[in-house]
């Protein structure tokens, strides 16, 4: 059995208290979920939704049954923090490759603006260090000689990419327009972030090197994808264009999470016998710069492969949908680089958990 993605879709992201400040999580998801499942809803095996910061409960069935799906399909919560949504796909995938199904819609969908918790969950325990995500991007950045240079220079680099690929109606390609909304919300205003970024203070260490401009905004949204089994994606006359190949997830010291994707990729391409250079598109979340100038620095991989279109720098960083969004954006990056063979996407998340997923592009 092979999992591949049929389609992919995600929601405008906004600002926490933003545009999407009045939906419920379940009402980011539910248009997504409707979306994907057109013309075959009867035939979906089960909706599996990330989620880091809701209210509790089984959002994937609620999502699910919002969405207007029949009451037979099932839905499963799951949540590895900023990695819930790439781990929903993740699943979805080995389940098809097990044969446990068919049909999957996954992803994951965040309120921050609706989020009931006023401080953020415990991700280690105190005989290890508990560190906030901000103060473990500075440690991050101290054990991997990260300059504030660097960081700097690759945030100016995703907002550039970021404002491109909004002027170029790419971003458009990946959402679906609801609740009024079609744009991304830091988008609707193109601004000079050269000097932004130079002013910009440190907010999480005094002499510190991450900045509010080099990290991401906390925000509101969700993305989901069809996941199905190949053959029987043919025979409906659909055209995937990623075929998964497999995943890892690995841990490291909960005091450098931004630097859990580099060793979740390097166990990942150690398995699959493959070097860095053999992938061809990277999709890495950018919860902070310093995460991609580690990556870029640990795999000797050029910026050139490395989110292309931007990312969360620039247009947020929805916890519980972010790693969704990564392969939905490689999904519409795949459908425009038909000389690619490979693509992954990676994720970095609290405690020190890294989640990576390897995708062989389909022509």
């Amino acid at each position: 059995m092979e999992a591949v993605i049929t389609d992919a879709k995600r929601t405008i992201f906004a600002r926490e208290n933003g545009l999407l400040k009045d939906c419920l999580p379940e009402n980011l998801a539910a248009p997504l979920i409707r979306y994907l499942s057109r013309n075959m809803a009867e035939d979906i095996d089960e909706v599996l939704i990330g989620n880091a910061t809701g209210r509790g409960g089984n959002l994937a069935r609620l999502s699910a049954l919002t969405a207007g799906l029949p009451l037979s399909v099932p839905g499963t919560t799951i949540d590895r923090q900023c990695g819930s949504g790439l781990d929903a796909m993740r699943i979805a995938c080995h389940f098809v490759k097990a044969g446990a199904g068919s049909t999957y819609i996954a992803g994951g969908a965040e309120s921050s603006s609706r989020s009931p918790f006023s401080s953020r969950a415990r991700f280690s325990p105190e005989h290890i260090g508990d560190p906030d995500m901000g103060i473990a991007a500075e440690y991050t950045a101290q054990a991997y000689a990260v300059t504030r240079k660097m960081q700097d220079e690759y945030a100016l680099l995703s907002y550039e990419r970021s404002f491109k690929a909004h002027e170029d109606g790419l971003y458009r390609q990946e959402i679906l327009p609801c609740h009024g909304f079609a744009a991304d919300e830091n988008m609707l205003k193109k601004r000079n972030m050269e000097p932004l970024i130079a002013r910009a203070k440190p907010v999480f260490q005094s002499g510190g090197s991450v900045t509010a401009a080099n990290s991401c905004g906390i925000s509101d949204g969700a993305a989901a994808v069809c996941v199905m089994e190949e053959q029987k994606a043919r025979s409906l006359g659909l055209k995937p264009k990623l075929r998964f190949i497999g995943s890892t997830v690995s841990g490291v010291h909960p005091h450098y999470p931004s630097a859990a994707p580099v060793y979740a990729v390097k166990k990942l391409l150690k398995e699959q016998n493959l070097s860095p250079d053999d992938i061809d598109i990277y999709e890495i979340n950018e919860a902070f710069a310093v995460k991609i100038c580690v990556f870029s620095q640990q795999l000797q991989v050029p910026y050139s492969k490395i989110n292309v279109r931007g990312g969360a720098l620039a247009v947020g960083h929805p916890y519980g949908a972010s790693g969704a969004a990564l392969v939905s954006r490689l999904f519409y990056e795949a459908k425009r680089r038909p000389d690619a063979r490979y693509a992954a996407a990676a994720i970095g998340s609290g405690g020190g958990v890294g989640l990576a997923l390897l995708f062989e592009v389909l022509t």
